[in-house]
């Protein structure tokens, strides 16, 4: 049956539609508020049901964490972490020493991450992580946190020239070549056809592209035994790759 043009105003007010419309757009607005309080709540992980196609899994910590039951860390199927020791060319995390050895007494593979200050000297920084992370033939390779930094932005010559030296010298002492921490952002802008690299990228929300040695998926993660909310890391191969990894010298 058609309806005259005056009889769809009648049956569809204005009002109506405007009312649908604030439903909808309300509607919209609670759905994206449940979704963000569930990911900053660490109740849903964006990226949980992709990640989970790699079989082995870790968390990296810092002081942040505070006080870490490892013990309870271990019962968690946790495959390895990776600690921060040092940042710049003369902080030492708090919890560095604590966490490297009871990490260790709980057979968790571990390694040690710098974060790098583009302001000061690679040769420097490495210096001071050499000084401060112990050679340990069965530990991960070093790696190096490299992030955009509020009113940092070096030159990129000037920026690959230190950081060059930087990984010279963690190769020297600790004979494993350095895992790079990232954001694609950042390796477009810095590291961009300089070779191959080992490296550690984070997307939260997507899926990282091209080649890839750990994928950190989420940094509101939850882990027995640790109290606050942690870093989740994914890595590419099998349980024998990173076994491998360790042995590397």
């Amino acid at each position: 049956m058609g309806l005259s043009r005056a009889g769809c105003s009648d049956v569809f007010p204005p009002v109506t539609i405007r009312k649908i419309a604030i439903w909808i757009a309300t509607g919209i607005g609670l759905c994206a508020a449940l979704t963000g309080w569930m990911v900053w709540t660490g109740r849903w992980v964006p990226n949980a049901i992709v990640a989970s196609a790699y079989v082995i899994r870790g968390i990296d910590v810092s002081h942040h964490q505070g006080v870490i039951n490892w013990p309870e860390v271990a019962r968690d199927h946790v495959d390895f972490v990776y600690m921060k020791a040092t940042e710049g060319a003369d902080f030492v995390d708090q919890r560095f020493g604590k966490n490297w050895r009871q990490a260790a007494a709980q057979r968790i593979p571990r390694g040690a991450y710098h974060f790098y200050n583009p302001a000061t000297s690679g040769r420097n920084q490495a210096r001071h992580f050499v000084a401060t992370v112990p050679v340990d033939p069965h530990a991960l390779p070093p790696a190096v946190d490299l992030e955009f930094a509020v009113g940092a932005t070096p030159r990129v010559e000037d920026f690959r020239r230190e950081l060059a030296e930087f990984l010279v010298i963690l190769r020297a002492a600790y004979g494993k070549e350095p895992v790079i921490y990232t954001t694609a952002e950042f390796q477009r802008h810095y590291l961009a056809g300089t070779g191959p690299r080992r490296l550690w990228i984070r997307e939260v929300v997507g899926v990282p592209s091209g080649e890839w040695l750990f994928w950190q998926f989420s940094s509101r993660g939850r882990v027995r035994g640790i109290a606050n909310f942690v870093d989740l890391n994914a890595f590419s191969g099998e349980r024998a790759d990173l076994e491998a990894l360790m042995a590397e010298r």
